[in-house]
C-alpha cells in the first residue's frame, strides 16, 4: 500500500485522496471482520490488507464509463488486489461505505473545529484579562445605559465559546456511526458482527438501527451546531464592527502596512474581516437549512441528500474553519482605545448614573414613581441643554431635600458599576 499521507489542512479532508481512503478503510475493515467470522480465507483478507490500493485519476476514469462512483471504486481496488477481491463489499450496499466514511470525515472535520474554537477561547480570554476593568459605556437598543467594562464583553464571548465547544463535541460523538447492514438496513446479506467489528476497528459506534443509511437528523445536528458557531461568530464580529464605527471607534480592526480601505477614499480602514465573518456566517445558516431538508427520504433511502451533501458538508467545514481563524487574528491583534472609551461614556454628560441617583432616592424614602419623575425631568433637560446631569441634580431643591451633596458626588463614581467584575469572570472561569 502507498504510504498515507498527513491531513494539513481542512481541505484535504475532502479530496479525493482521503474520501476513497476512507472508503478503503471501510472495505478493508469490513473483510477483517469476515474473516474473524470465517465467512471468508484469512489468507484472502491479509491479501486484500496487503495489496488493497488504487488510483485517483484511474477511479474517475472507470466512473466515466459506470456512473457510479462506488463501482468505480471496487473496480479500480480490484486491479490493485487480484483474485481475492471477490470478497471485497460482500453483502454490502454503496452507503455502507459512502456513509461510514462519511461519519468518519466529518469526525476529522470535527476535531479541526474543536481546536481552532479552543484557540479562539485562549485569544479571547488573554484580551479579556486585559481589558477586565477597561471601562466603557454599555449599550442597549444602541443607546447609552450603564458602563461596563470591555473585558466583560469578552468574558461573555468567552463563556459562549465554551458552549460552542460542547456543542460541537456532541455533534461530533453524534456523528461519530458507522452502519453496515445491507440493502435496507435488515443485515440479511451480512452478519450485525461485521458491522460491530468495523466500527469498532474503525472508532466509529455502530448505528443501532439503520436504512440504507445512517438517519440525517445526525447530519443535521452537526451541521446545525456549524451555524450556531458560525452566528456566534457574526456576533462577534458585528459588535466589533459596530464599535469601530467613526462616531464611537473604540476598537479597529489591525490595520497592515500597505493595507488599503477604499479605492475612492484614502482615509478609509474598514473592519473588512469582521464583515467578511459576519457574510460567510449566513452561507453556513443556508446550508443548515439544506441539511434539515435531507432529514426527510423516501422509504428506506432516495438519494436527494447525496448531492447536497457533497456540497454543503465540505463547504460549511472549510467555512468555519476560516471563519474561526479570521476571528483568532482579529481578536488578538484588535486595536482597543480605552481613551476613546472614556470619551464617549462622557458624551451623555452624565446620565448613565441616572438609575443610581433614581434609587437612592427610593431608599431615602421616595416612591418609586416619585424619585424616576425628578430624575427623569433632570435627565431630559440635561440632554435638551448640554449641561452635566449631576449639576442639574445638585440644583433640584426636591431631589436635595433627600440626599446631600457628598451623596449625589458618590453617585457619580463609575466604579461602583464595575464593583462585580470579579465575580463574574470567575463564573466564566477567567
Amino acid at each position: 500500500m502507498i504510504e498515507r499521507y498527513t491531513l494539513k489542512d481542512m481541505g484535504a479532508i475532502w479530496a479525493d485522496e482521503n474520501r476513497f481512503r476512507k472508503w478503503l478503510d471501510v472495505e478493508v475493515a469490513a473483510c477483517e471482520a469476515l474473516a474473524v467470522l470465517g465467512k471468508i480465507p484469512q489468507e484472502a483478507f491479509e491479501a486484500i490488507r496487503d495489496k488493497a490500493d488504487f488510483n485517483v485519476q484511474r477511479i474517475l476514469e472507470i466512473e466515466e464509463v459506470t456512473k457510479h462512483d462506488v463501482l468505480a471504486f471496487l473496480t479500480c481496488v480490484a486491479e490493485y488486489v487480484g483474485e481475492e477481491s471477490k470478497y471485497i463489499h460482500m453483502g454490502m450496499t454503496s452507503s455502507d461505505v459512502l456513509d461510514t466514511s462519511l461519519s468518519l470525515q466529518m469526525r476529522e472535520a470535527g476535531e479541526i473545529i474543536l481546536q481552532k474554537l479552543k484557540k479562539l477561547r485562549e485569544v479571547i480570554g488573554e484580551r479579556a484579562k486585559e481589558h477586565k476593568y477597561t471601562v466603557m459605556v454599555g449599550r442597549t437598543h444602541g443607546i447609552h445605559a450603564e458602563p461596563v467594562t470591555f473585558g466583560l464583553k469578552l468574558a461573555l464571548w468567552y463563556d459562549e465559546v465554551n458552549r460552542c465547544i460542547k456543542r460541537m463535541n456532541h455533534a461530533i460523538e453524534t456523528i461519530s456511526v458507522g452502519a453496515i447492514s445491507g440493502a435496507v438496513g435488515t443485515f440479511a446479506q451480512i452478519d450485525p458482527f461485521v458491522e460491530e467489528y468495523a466500527c469498532r476497528k474503525l472508532g466509529l459506534r455502530p448505528a443501532p438501527i439503520s436504512t440504507q443509511v445512517i438517519q440525517r437528523d445526525r447530519h443535521a445536528e452537526y451541521m446545525t451546531t456549524l451555524a450556531v458557531i458560525g452566528s456566534s461568530l457574526d456576533k462577534f464580529a458585528t459588535e466589533l464592527r459596530n464599535l469601530q464605527r467613526t462616531d464611537i471607534h473604540e476598537v479597529e480592526e489591525a490595520f497592515s502596512k500597505g493595507q488599503k480601505g477604499s479605492s475612492a477614499m484614502p482615509h478609509k480602514k474598514n473592519p473588512i474581516t469582521s464583515e467578511r465573518v459576519a457574510g460567510l456566517a449566513r452561507v453556513l445558516r443556508g446550508n443548515a437549512l439544506a441539511a434539515m431538508e435531507n432529514v426527510a427520504l423516501w422509504h428506506e433511502r432516495d438519494i436527494t441528500h447525496s448531492s447536497v451533501e457533497r456540497v454543503i458538508v465540505p463547504d460549511s467545514t472549510i467555512l468555519l474553519d476560516y471563519m474561526l481563524a479570521k476571528m483568532i487574528d482579529i481578536v488578538a491583534n484588535l486595536n482597543v482605545y480605552p481613551e476613546t472609551m472614556q470619551e464617549n461614556l462622557e458624551k451623555t454628560l452624565g446620565l448613565v448614573n441616572s438609575q443610581r441617583v433614581m434609587l437612592a432616592l427610593v431608599d431615602k424614602g421616595a416612591l418609586r414613581e416619585t424619585a424616576y419623575h425628578w430624575v427623569q425631568r433632570n435627565a431630559l433637560k440635561a440632554w435638551e441643554i448640554k449641561r452635566p446631569f449631576k449639576e442639574l441634580v445638585l440644583e433640584d431643591s426636591e431631589i436635595m431635600e433627600k440626599l446631600s451633596p457628598a451623596e449625589v458626588e458618590g453617585l457619580f463614581d463609575y466604579d461602583y458599576h464595575i464593583k462585580h467584575v470579579d465575580t463574574l469572570f470567575k463564573r466564566v472561569g477567567l
